[in-house]
């Protein structure tokens, strides 16, 4: 086995001629320095079921396509909350890649911008489950409240009615 998880051996590729293993490293190197230490725990998350899908993740995803030069981290950030909201269903990645936006340097006001202009094309349901794990990443890093005071204030009540309704529920 090697580093970087998977079972078969480095092979030379066709592209520049990198070794497997040395397109994982620099997958790593680029998810670290996107993802800070959240990024780390993805390919030893799939070891023990897809090793092949977590060296995937790092080595073409991260090292192939995060490490290209033509758009900025925080440029990729935006393009990947919105394709994430589009595609619903994706809240554990959707905070993944908020933490990351920020981390990027993009603001909250600036994440939950996006967000909103997702409604316009993806719809309300899926922007509004993306709005919550931002807000639910937000309160982690303790950024909330966010924004200017709005015609909304003083609807606490309902607001926590709401949040209630659209929390997760185990069945």
């Amino acid at each position: 086995m090697t580093t970087n998880g998977s079972t078969s051996s480095p092979v030379l590729l066709a592209s520049g001629g990198e070794t497997r293993d040395e397109r994982f490293e620099r997958g790593l190197k680029a998810l670290n320095d996107i993802h800070s230490r959240s990024g780390q725990g993805v390919a030893p998350a799939l070891a023990d079921i897809s090793p092949e899908l977590g060296h995937s993740i790092v080595a073409w995803a991260y090292g192939d396509i995060y490490s290209r030069p033509n758009l900025a981290p925080r440029d990729r950030q935006l393009v990947t909350l919105g394709m994430l909201t589009a595609l619903g269903g994706c809240e554990a990645e959707l905070e993944i890649h908020i933490n990351a936006s920020l981390n990027v340097g993009l603001s909250p006001d600036e994440i939950i911008e996006a967000l909103l202009q997702s409604a316009v094309y993806c719809g309300i349901p899926r922007s509004l489950n993306a709005t919550m794990a931002a807000k639910k990443i937000f309160a982690e890093r303790g950024l909330l409240p966010l924004g200017a005071p709005s015609a909304l204030d003083g609807l606490d009540e309902l607001g926590a009615g709401f949040a209630a309704e659209a929390a997760p529920r185990e069945e």
